[in-house]
């Protein structure tokens, strides 16, 4: 059972947010858990030297994401957990967010934040997780990664302080 930090129990019909969440403004919050979708998004848009994506490289994307529930992270959880929670849903926050300049910018903001914030572990964990999310949708099929989509999570990667 959740307490809140006075040690009574939440009220009824609302769940304490876990203490990880805690740390981070509602900002950079949003950001968090907005990245791993927006990571999807952008690893399944067909562009020059890369395939259009079939559903089934959604499908492994969205297990990608999913797969955070099991990872050995609080940080992780908590995002999963509150993308999963969003009334609107992953999809329908994606309007815009296909950019690949925008993309690595947000990136590079969660590392900023993730540095600010929390636990090294956590960030860590977080960053692989994200990049894990974009190599699920980038390698499904008979063909693999091709090598646009190898330079794609290269920058990727960078972005997100993993190389």
């Amino acid at each position: 059972m959740s307490h809140s930090v006075a040690g009574e129990p939440p009220s009824a019909g609302r769940r304490a947010a876990p203490l990880t969440t805690a740390v981070y403004s509602a900002a950079e919050w949003d950001l968090l858990t907005e990245l791993p979708g927006r990571v999807l998004v952008a690893a399944a848009a067909p562009t020059p030297g890369r395939p259009p994506r079939g559903v089934a490289a959604g499908l492994a994307g969205l297990d990608a994401v999913a797969a955070g529930r099991g990872f050995d992270s609080d940080l992780v959880r908590a995002v999963v957990s509150a993308i999963y929670a969003r009334h609107d849903g992953p999809a329908d926050r994606v309007d815009q967010l296909t950019d690949l300049v925008d993309l690595l910018a947000a990136c590079r903001a969660a590392v900023r934040v993730l540095r600010r914030r929390a636990d090294p572990a956590d960030s860590a964990v977080y960053r692989q997780w994200v990049e894990s999310v974009a190599a699920r949708v980038c390698r499904v099929g008979d063909a693999g990664a091709s090598p646009a989509d190898r330079r794609f999570l290269d920058r990727l990667a960078s972005a997100l302080d993993l190389r």
